[in-house]
């Protein structure tokens, strides 16, 4: 390096020195600070966490502007003489990160399954150290002031151990609680979803009107088996419904209509065939049914609908679940048992077709809940899981908003509260 001052300016030739020198003198450690005098130990501190980027990949501008306004008021107080600590980190992200391997697994013609599990978690850990070194590189190419020697990554021993002793914290004193409710579930991912990973895709679908034939004194039940084209000959009543998921119709343990509809008055009490299985369902009357939707009767699949899952728990229905974790139809589908869900829809609709139980189809625009991560159409299905009561939580920290001892910044969003 020369000592003359070049005309142009070149970052490469001065900013890795000069940062590696700050770095080695100790200068954005706290305990450096009160070494060399700038800040006395029981005086003012300050410290900040730096929100950890995913190892999904490499920061993008939007990291580089937080980072930047983070460091700009770390060294703020820095040199206010505030004893300050930036604690640097990175997340190790969870399925984000296992589907960013398993898309460059795709690359090579293999899949996780390919690999098995001891060897796939090896190659996410290959990609964990390649990305958590790069992050950390273009962190310290932006000059952040951070303590590197307290980086952390969130599965880090002792991070890990402060979770498990929060989780169980929480566990007794009953804000965490474990119980078999209705989830959105990703079939790729083999896992549950909360509400704000699942994103609404907008398509044009099909609306299908089926009916289902009811028990009298002139049919008795199934009169053969179910695609011969007879299951259903003889019967003289019907209860028809619309869908848009004919596949869930093997989960059905109800039909629905609202109690005011004069056109299925008769029919609350009665019992239909669910066909295909033969499981005898009852019609029951919910308010919740829209009369104006499809024929005004509604499937009830407790074990596959939000809607339907309500419905269920206020009549007591039973709640068959179908299908497998990877959205394979399970034994309870009877004879569609270990198709794939939409092959299972083709089939079962070309079925109804046979038995005349098909009326007719329809174009459908409606939304389809997709999984964030892969884009997968989300199934909802019964699972049980572990849960946390927000609510109180939630009030004590809107309690400390008003009462001041938290400040919201800027003073606008605190009228959110």
């Amino acid at each position: 390096m020369s000592d003359k001052l070049a005309k142009t300016y070149n970052p490469k030739e001065h900013e890795e020195r000069i940062y590696r020198w700050w770095e080695e003198q100790g200068y954005f450690r706290p305990e450096k600070q009160v070494e060399l005098g700038l800040v006395t130990e029981d005086g003012p501190r300050w410290c900040i966490t730096m929100p950890p980027p995913n190892v999904t990949g490499a920061l993008h501008l939007g990291h580089a502007m937080t980072a930047s306004v983070e460091d700009l008021m770390t060294r703020y107080y820095r040199m206010r003489g505030f004893q300050t600590l930036f604690l640097p980190g990175v997340d190790h992200a969870g399925i984000a990160t296992q589907n960013v391997v398993e898309r460059e697994l795709r690359k090579e013609g293999l899949t996780r399954h390919d690999l098995g599990r001891e060897a796939f978690v090896a190659r996410v850990w290959q990609w964990k150290e390649a990305y958590h070194r790069r992050i950390t590189e273009q962190h310290r190419k932006l000059g952040v002031s951070c303590d590197w020697e307290r980086e952390r990554f969130t599965l880090d021993p002792g991070l890990s151990h402060a979770v498990r002793t929060a989780f169980v914290r929480l566990y007794k004193k009953g804000l965490i609680y474990r119980g078999t409710y209705l989830i959105n579930w990703c079939p790729r991912c083999e896992s549950a979803l909360s509400d704000l990973e699942v994103i609404p895709d907008e398509r044009q679908g099909h609306l299908w009107y089926i009916r289902y034939p009811i028990v009298n004194e002139d049919w008795p039940g199934p009169q053969g088996e179910w695609g011969s084209g007879e299951w259903a000959a003889g019967a003289t009543e019907f209860i028809e419904m619309a869908t848009t998921r004919p596949e869930t119709i093997l989960g059905d343990t109800a039909v629905a209509v609202h109690p005011g509809d004069e056109r299925w008055q008769h029919l609350i009490g009665k019992t239909a065939i669910l066909p295909a299985i033969g499981r005898p369902i009852p019609i029951i009357a919910d308010e919740v049914v829209d009369p104006n939707f499809g024929t005004g009767a509604v499937k009830v699949t407790p074990a596959h609908d939000p809607t339907d899952n309500e419905i269920g728990i206020r009549h007591g229905l039973e709640a068959p679940n179908i299908m497998t974790d990877t959205a394979r139809m399970n034994d309870l589908a009877g004879p569609y048992a270990g198709q794939e869900r939409f092959e299972c829809r083709r089939n079962i609709v070309a079925d109804f077709e046979k038995e005349g139980l098909l009326v007719k189809v329809e174009s459908y625009s409606h939304a389809v809940g997709t999984c964030q991560r892969c884009h997968t159409d989300i199934e909802p299905r019964i699972s049980t899981q572990w849960f946390v009561n927000v609510r109180p939580l939630a009030e004590a920290a809107m309690e400390a908003v008003r009462s001041g001892a938290t400040t919201i910044i800027p003073e606008r969003e605190e009228r959110r509260v």
